[in-house]
Formats: structure tokens, sequence, C-alpha cells
């Protein structure tokens, strides 16, 4: 036999279970829950009678979902017993009072609140998030996610995160709740913001250094073949080579050919800033990045710092040739519309990618050999 206690004190367990949490809260397909309350044994009704009784009472006091109730009949008693069986709870309102707890009745009702004044695509994780939420106040809480509505890719335009003034924030927002933040956007943005780093995902100047890979593809100038260099220093050291490839991921290093007087740098992401470094000016540039919408923002971005880079392997025919074998979904485009500064076949490739089922080609899944015969005919045929 089960208890009321016994039963609250299962309940209560099952509200700190977080994919129970959200399933009651959110679907309503999974109510009414039933528990099992159990019935007393021959020998019980025969030795232990008052117990029997006081558990019969404690259950007829109940006033919370409904008890169902049976009657039975023991070899011990005159008449049949009248006793509860199962007890059902309709709603999570029901279960949360079920639990007697009231540490998950104040959860529950700051849950409420804020499934009220956030949006939907957000309940999921705050209701799951126990620990992250709950150990802020209730009004940041939905600030950060009134916050996360408004921010998008490269949204900062090269500034402080603490001078952004969105939402009616202070300065010290971000500060307090950069964990909510990112976890939120990447809600919106498939994982985007946590992956690259949230100064880096929003175009904002870096409190911490953002490092970027610098390979000398020409073996002579840098002391070594590749080193890491903050893109802060980035900024005001020129390299001593005529030709600087840049390249969105680290992961295409292999690829790259031995190249006379070149330099690549990779790994910037969205992080383009340094391209205004003033020692640019001279050199011959190139960008290589993914074919999706991602990509292209990100040449588009790179071009409003230097004009005159060329790209590379960015266009309509390399994506036919491996879109059948290669081509993959793209989980969140960048922007409905291509960004003004892509060229108008570029333009004509990104709202073509925006239309596909798989509009996404990865840089490391271009042939290698291609890779290596487009990038040295730039090379041969550009002049610093």
């Amino acid at each position: 036999m089960k208890t009321p206690a016994d039963l609250a004190r299962k309940l209560a367990r099952q509200w700190h279970n977080a994919d129970l949490r959200e399933q009651r809260l959110l679907n309503p397909l999974h109510w009414p829950i039933e528990l099992s309350i159990g019935k007393p044994t021959a020998n019980a009704m025969l030795n232990q009678l008052h117990q029997v009784r006081q558990h019969i009472q404690h259950w007829r006091a109940i006033d919370t979902g409904q008890v169902r109730w049976e009657e039975h009949h023991y070899q011990s008693t005159s008449e049949a017993v009248e006793l509860p069986v199962s007890w059902a709870l309709n709603t999570p309102t029901e279960w949360v009072n079920a639990t007697a707890s009231p540490d998950i009745r104040r959860e529950y009702q700051a849950l409420g609140r804020l499934v009220q004044q956030t949006d939907p695509q957000f309940h999921s994780f705050l209701i799951r998030q126990r620990s992250l939420v709950f150990n802020k106040p209730e009004h940041e809480v939905i600030k950060a996610a009134e916050l996360a509505l408004l921010l998008t890719a490269g949204a900062a335009q090269g500034s402080p995160l603490r001078a952004l003034s969105l939402a009616g924030i202070d300065s010290k927002f971000f500060d307090r709740n950069r964990t909510l933040i990112t976890r939120l956007l990447d809600i919106r943005f498939n994982g985007l913001a946590g992956e690259q780093g949230l100064e880096t995902f929003l175009g904002a100047q870096h409190d911490n250094d953002h490092w970027l890979l610098v390979a000398d593809l020409d073996g002579s100038l840098l002391p070594f073949t590749q080193q890491r260099v903050r893109d802060t220093e980035l900024m005001h050291t020129p390299l001593a080579a005529s030709h600087v490839l840049i390249i969105e991921n680290e992961r295409c290093l292999h690829q790259l050919p031995t190249l006379h007087g070149t330099i690549a740098i990779l790994g910037a992401g969205l992080n383009l800033r340094w391209l205004s470094a003033e020692w640019l000016s001279g050199k011959t540039l190139a960008y290589w990045g993914d074919i999706d919408s991602w990509g292209l923002s990100m040449l588009a971005q790179a071009r409003q710092h230097q004009p005159g880079l060329t790209p590379l392997l960015m266009n309509r025919a390399i994506f036919d040739s491996y879109q059948h074998s290669k081509a993959v979904t793209e989980p969140l485009p960048a922007t409905p519309e291509p960004p003004p500064q892509l060229s108008r076949e570029e333009a004509q490739l990104y709202r073509h990618l925006l239309s596909l089922e798989k509009g996404r080609l990865e840089q490391e899944f271009i042939d290698k050999q291609q890779v290596m015969d487009t990038v040295s005919q730039w090379r041969a045929h550009s002049n610093p």
C-alpha cells in the first residue's frame, strides 16, 4: 500500500526529471497520469486493521485529482471493503499540488510567468534548464529571451557587447547573462552562437582575443609552418607575404598546396573585422568559405573590408558538381535575402541555395586536388 506521502515523493522526483517535466508541461497528450496505490494484503486486513483504516482515511482526505476506489472481499471481513486503488492527476497544476512541495510550487509558478512572457521557441529550454534559469532574477531571464529575438549574426558591427543598446539592457547585461543569451541564440541559430563564440557570432569586439590559425604556404615567411595569432595583433602586424588566402574553417588546411609568397589565415568564421588592417591594402587577397547562405554572408562581410578580394570555389558550378553526392541541409539560413555586397551571380546562387532542401556544401567535401589546382591558379595569375 502506498500512502499519499509515498506518491507525493515519487511525483516530486518526477518533477526533477527534465524529460518528464518538459513532456507534462508542454504536451497535453501526456495527461492524465495515473499512479497505482496498491491494496492491503489479507494478512494486513487480519492483523493490521488499524493501519489499513488509517490508510483509507488518508486517501479519503485527498482533494487533488481523482482517487479511484474499488470494493474488495477478504475472508477476515464480513462485508466488502472499499479501497483506494489508483490516483489520477489531470493537469500540471494537480501534479504540482500533489507533490506537496512549496519549492516545486514556486518553480511551477515562476515557469508559468516565464512561459507567458517569452517566445514559444524558448519554452522547452526554460523548462528543462532549471539550474540556469532559477539562478537568475526572473526579469533578467525574460529580458534575455527578448534580447535573443532581436540579435542576429553580425548585429554588433564591431562594437563591444556592452555597447549594444537593445531591449533596454544595461552595459553589464551580457556579462551577467552570457551563457543564457548564448543558449537562447543557439536555439534560434542551430548552435552557431555557442560554436563560434558570442562575440564572433555577433560580430562584436572581443574582450578576449580571437585566435586565428596562420599557415605559411611558402615555407619561408614565418618562423613556424603554422602558428596561432590573436586577431588584435594581426590588425597591426604586417605579414611578409604578397598573397593572403582567408579561409572560413581551420579543417581545410590539409587541402592547401605549397605556394610561393602566400600565407593562409584560417578559422575566422564571422570574425572578419581584422580584414580592415591597413597592411592588407598592398596584398592580393582571396576568400574561400562554405557554399551556403552563411558562407556567402561571410564573403560579403569580408568584401566590406576588402572589396578587391577574389572568391575561390564559391560558385554555382562547384556546387552543382557536388550537389547530389556531398550537399547537406543547412539547418538555419543566415538571412532571407542575399547581402548587398554579393555579385549578381553570387546573389543568384544564394537564392538558389535557399530554394533547395540540401543547400549547403562544406569546404572539406571539395576534392583536395580541385582545391589545390584552383588555389594554385589564383596565385599564378594574380599579382600584388
